[in-house]
């Protein structure tokens, strides 16, 4: 069973097999798919799953707190099973392929008093751009 489907059912969050079928289909490392993807996937796996149903499930689990919804340029919005391990996002500049990076270092301390403007910083969200090897090499 998947990361996500262990802590929805810890949380009691009903499990259709529409929901199922979404949670399976962001399952996994580095996934960002776009609820367009989302759905293709899913009608894969169930036929009859509707866009709308992909969507307000998708719309649950952001409010939950379990799926991200990362928007890291002018495309479509991402979905980041990834929810409860800190990360930043290397982003391809050319196909706009995701992957979640781990870096050391603290950016909450990075910035300094000076740059802070009296704010009470609660959260940082780091994008790092580049070309991906796959692009690089084309």
């Amino acid at each position: 069973m998947s990361d996500l489907l262990e802590r929805l059912r810890g949380r009691g969050w009903r499990m259709t097999a529409q929901r199922r079928v979404v949670a399976e289909v962001l399952d996994g490392e580095h996934v960002h798919l776009t609820a367009d993807e989302v759905h293709a996937r899913a009608v894969e796996r169930l036929p009859e799953i509707s866009r709308a149903t992909v969507y307000n499930t998708l719309g649950e689990l952001v409010s939950l707190g379990e799926v991200l919804e990362v928007a890291t340029d002018r495309r479509a919005k991402r979905y980041d099973p990834n929810a409860h391990q800190p990360h930043q996002h290397l982003v391809c500049a050319r196909c706009g392929a995701i992957r979640d990076v781990h870096p050391s270092g603290n950016p909450l301390a990075d910035l300094p008093a000076s740059e802070r403007f009296g704010f009470t910083i609660s959260d940082v969200e780091v994008t790092y751009r580049g070309i991906c090897p796959g692009c690089a090499a084309a």
